[in-house]
């Protein structure tokens, strides 16, 4: 992964020069460094502990971040670190901070060594004999990940009908797509890593029933594996549009790492590019394209891109900012034919058109569930432990529809973060620790330089609040709806983000009000 670019050491001397006591306050956070590395410095009450100062997903800097009582947050993707052990205790983070002791000399906090301060994971009372997880996206490896850390000793599959080994599949249309991350960012974990943890990973395998009596899943091949309980991880497939020339080898759709790879082999002999649709992978694909020096096209049937998610200006400005950097949109319009040189659209208007990406959206892959028996409903329905109507399975990712404690509905969101917290969560029920799943969503998308982040789930609203302004690429949007914040977007105002969504997490409406005011 990449990490902040910034290799200057900053803040006091910690092992040379200490801090006064007096000068970091409960709540409070301090950066310094300590042997050559960023090191921070984190009060809770009498204590004060002594943690790396860089996260370990994509480098944000933790000093930057939010301290909430228990843990660091990270200002770029809202990963957070136990302050005292400096484990990951949130996605989209998976490895730990270094963590160091603290002394005290003549009134000075001193930062010495590394120290271990992990302890061991709770008993398991009464484990199941294996388990099965199909699919090894976010929600999928999450929840490998987590049953090893719990101390699960018993047999752990993870089946996928994808070829590759896990990875980060946010990548897939920003950094990687655009030619700025080199493949080798992409893996989440390494080949050994899954065999030195006893994860047997089944790849480029279809599992084609899973039998809820006998509790086991079968394979293509006619193979059945047994499993003491399953999760179902299957996460979400592209719509694929009925139209002549969906088929053309110049026509891709992006879900897969397959597939990533080949619109860039396809980009690099190309000119002129048509994206259909003006989701957020979408837009993301259009962005990465123009970094390849691409012309890119946006079709798409809406007046306004992402209003439907980000309201009327927020959307105004995404499509500006794509439009700043050659973007041409061509909206309130549908694609109905592609040709090898270009494509039709419904108003008779052709563009011409070497590589054609189709991003209309995705659908929950929810059909083994359904001729399992489970019950589905416009995803499979799960409830607070993310348990199936089957007992025994569970479900997590973008399939999954959970009563979302915040909002009083039951949601499906389609987000990596949210993936891997549901993934991590259902994993410990799994081994009976009966967590409920009441995490706020949370996602971030990349244009250019400009990065969105959004917190809560706002499927309608009606008003919307914001203070800064989108010209000068600094604001924070609340969605609201009978008075309460439902989800609230920032760009530019990261801390202001991470201070929603703990917010949220406590309901606390006051001060999602002195956030983002009433107009």
């Amino acid at each position: 992964m990449s990490d902040s670019g910034d290799n200057e050491l900053k803040g006091i001397d910690l092992v040379a020069d200490g801090l006064p006591e007096t000068d970091i306050l409960d709540g409070e956070m301090v950066l310094g460094h300590a042997h050559g590395d960023a090191v921070l410095l984190v009060r809770k009450g009498a204590a004060v502990f002594a943690m790396g100062a860089t996260c370990t997903h994509y480098g944000g800097p933790l000093a930057e971040g939010l301290f909430d009582g228990e843990g660091v947050r990270c200002p770029w993707h809202h990963a957070c670190f136990d302050a005292r052990t400096g484990t990951a205790v949130r996605p989209p983070a998976l490895n730990p901070v270094d963590t160091y002791e603290v002394v005290t000399r003549n009134g000075r906090l001193f930062v010495g060594g590394k120290v271990d301060r992990t302890t061991p994971p709770r008993p398991i009372e009464r484990p199941p004999g294996s388990v099965v997880i199909v699919g090894a996206g976010a929600a999928g490896n999450m929840a490998a990940e987590t049953l090893r850390a719990e101390g699960y000793e018993g047999r752990i599959t993870m089946v996928t009908a994808d070829t590759a080994e896990p990875y980060d599949r946010p990548n897939l249309s920003k950094d990687y797509l655009a030619g700025n991350a080199p493949e080798d960012w992409l893996p989440l974990r390494s080949q050994e890593f899954y065999a030195d943890n006893g994860i047997e990973l089944l790849l480029g395998q279809r599992v084609t029933a899973i039998d809820t009596g006998r509790r086991d899943v079968v394979l293509a091949d006619g193979r059945r594996i047994d499993a003491g309980a399953i999760l179902l991880a299957t996460g979400a497939d592209p719509v694929r549009l009925d139209m002549p020339g969906a088929t053309l080898p110049h026509v891709h759709y992006l879900r897969t790492l397959a597939d990533s790879r080949a619109i860039i082999k396809q980009a690099e002999q190309a000119t002129k590019a048509v994206v259909v649709g003006a989701s957020f992978i979408g837009l993301e694909v259009a962005a990465s394209l123009i970094a390849r020096q691409l012309a890119v096209h946006v079709v798409a049937p809406e007046a306004v891109p992402m209003e439907r998610v980000l309201g009327p200006e927020l959307g105004a400005f995404v499509r500006a900012l794509h439009e700043e950097h050659g973007v041409r949109f061509h909206l309130g319009q549908t694609v109905v034919s592609v040709d090898d040189r270009s494509v039709t659209l419904e108003n008779g208007s052709r563009i011409e058109a070497d590589l054609v990406v189709l991003g209309v959206g995705v659908r929950p892959s929810v059909q083994l569930a359904e001729a399992a028996g489970i019950t589905v409903n416009r995803g499979v329905v799960v409830d607070e432990y993310l348990e199936t109507s089957a007992p025994g399975i569970w479900a997590a990712g973008d399939i999954a529809r959970w009563p979302d404690p915040y909002s009083g509905q039951a949601i499906r969101v389609e987000h990596w973060v949210v993936a891997q917290r549901q993934g991590q969560i259902a994993a410990r029920n799994i081994l009976g620790r009966r967590e409920r799943f009441d995490v706020v969503p949370f996602f971030w998308s990349q244009h250019y330089d400009v990065q969105i982040n959004y917190v809560g789930h706002a499927e309608s609203w009606d008003r919307l609040d914001m203070t800064g302004s989108t010209e000068a690429r600094d604001c924070v949007v609340a969605y609201r709806k009978g008075g309460k914040t439902l989800a609230v977007a920032s760009i530019h105002r990261d801390i202001e983000s991470l201070r929603a969504e703990l917010a949220m997490e406590r309901s606390d409406e006051t001060k999602l009000q002195e956030l983002v005011p009433p107009g």
